[in-house]
């Protein structure tokens, strides 16, 4: 089976895992591939996955070897896989815009992003190396608030003929602009805001639509998120959170089958914690009224290393891109736009979208 050649942009934590579990997998058979929500997904395993290219803007990532860039600080996420082999392929140096947060100066230097002083690509060099490299697929794994920096990068993926994944919250596949652009240059699109495997807002759907399904009526909720990795660092900022706390909100209402006013509804990041580190702990609470009016209610604590929890569903998003690529299929894949992400251009129940993932990757659901 040929590689599917990804390239990077943003070589955080998330990426760290997405590397370092390509590597893991490869060296496990079907039978010990726990974790995994697809082995083989229209004909690729996980290991099929190559990395081409790689973007960052940090002095101890830009110039070394994808295979150390992946834990040079500030990552933090855990080291399940330490043997990484190098690549061959050097992270350059990209462009910042607004991918770095101004607050960022007042913390600890080892736990901030330190921009590199060389030059910074513009998008012809950004296309450039796309297309020498052969990428078919872009993953974009910005901080929360880079709105300027994904759309750079959006559209260099355009212009060199790159499939996109956006993980991050700033409205690109939702945006139906943005999803005609890619469907005119016959590219396929999944976004926005990806889903972790396990992790707070799936948790929360499950549970809002447990209620409903149940008959139950919420009359408030909240789900409050703390950590300790550079993404957290960066949601400090509250002006970097406007799209994040709309796409985590729309992904939990979409599923009530009711309104609830905005007062009776908090969801989004809450708090900066250094020593948590990569981990992500939750606490989500829904209050609700069932037979007779009487009250219940549900309080929970999840907590998950936040970055393998993305790469899990990171892993079959890259393989969708590259399944719509060998079939000639673009514009947004609603399929999995609505499984992988929190902020798809259509809602879907996670039952439903994952039959519809199903059907995609069989071909009985073309897109």
């Amino acid at each position: 089976m040929a590689k599917i050649k990804i390239v990077i942009v943003g070589v955080g934590n998330c990426a760290s895992a997405l590397v370092q579990g390509i590597h893991y997998y490869r060296g496990n058979k079907a039978a010990n591939a726990i974790g995994l929500m697809h082995w083989k997904l229209g004909g690729y395993a996980p290991g099929d996955v190559q990395v081409v290219a790689a973007f960052d803007i940090d002095r101890r990532k830009v110039g070394r070897d994808v295979s150390a860039a992946i834990f040079a600080k500030p990552n933090c996420t855990q080291v399940f896989c330490p043997n990484v082999p190098r690549s061959g392929v050097k992270v350059r140096m990209g462009r910042i815009l607004d991918g770095v947060a101004g607050h960022m100066k007042d913390y600890d230097a080892d736990c901030v992003f330190q921009p590199a002083a060389v030059k910074q690509a513009d998008r012809a060099a950004v296309v450039r190396v796309l297309r020498e490299s052969g990428a078919e697929v872009m993953m974009n794994y910005l901080p929360v608030g880079s709105e300027k920096a994904v759309k750079f990068y959006a559209q260099c993926a355009l212009d060199a003929g790159v499939g996109l994944v956006n993980n991050m919250p700033v409205f690109i596949a939702s945006s139906p602009e943005w999803a005609d652009r890619f469907a005119r240059r016959r590219l396929p699109i999944i976004g926005d805001d990806i889903k972790s495997q396990l992790g707070a807002t799936i948790t929360h759907r499950v549970l809002a639509r447990l209620f409903t399904d149940r008959g139950i009526r919420i009359d408030r909720t909240y789900q409050l998120n703390t950590g300790g990795n550079t993404d957290f660092l960066n949601m400090l900022d509250q002006a970097r959170l406007r799209d994040k706390r709309i796409s985590k909100t729309s992904a939990v209402k979409s599923i009530m089958g009711q309104t609830l006013e905005s007062r009776n509804i908090h969801i989004g990041p809450s708090d900066y914690i250094p020593w948590l580190q990569d981990n992500k702990l939750c606490f989500l609470r829904i209050e609700g009224r069932g037979f007779g009016d009487v009250p219940m209610h549900v309080e929970l604590r999840l907590s998950v290393e936040d970055s393998p929890n993305s790469a899990g569903v990171g892993i079959d998003a890259i393989r969708c891109i590259k399944l719509a690529l060998d079939r000639g299929e673009s514009g947004v894949l609603h399929g999995p736009s609505a499984y992988f992400m929190k902020h798809p251009p259509r809602q879907f129940p996670d039952n439903l979208a994952r039959e519809m993932v199903e059907k995609f990757i069989s071909g009985a659901g073309r897109e």
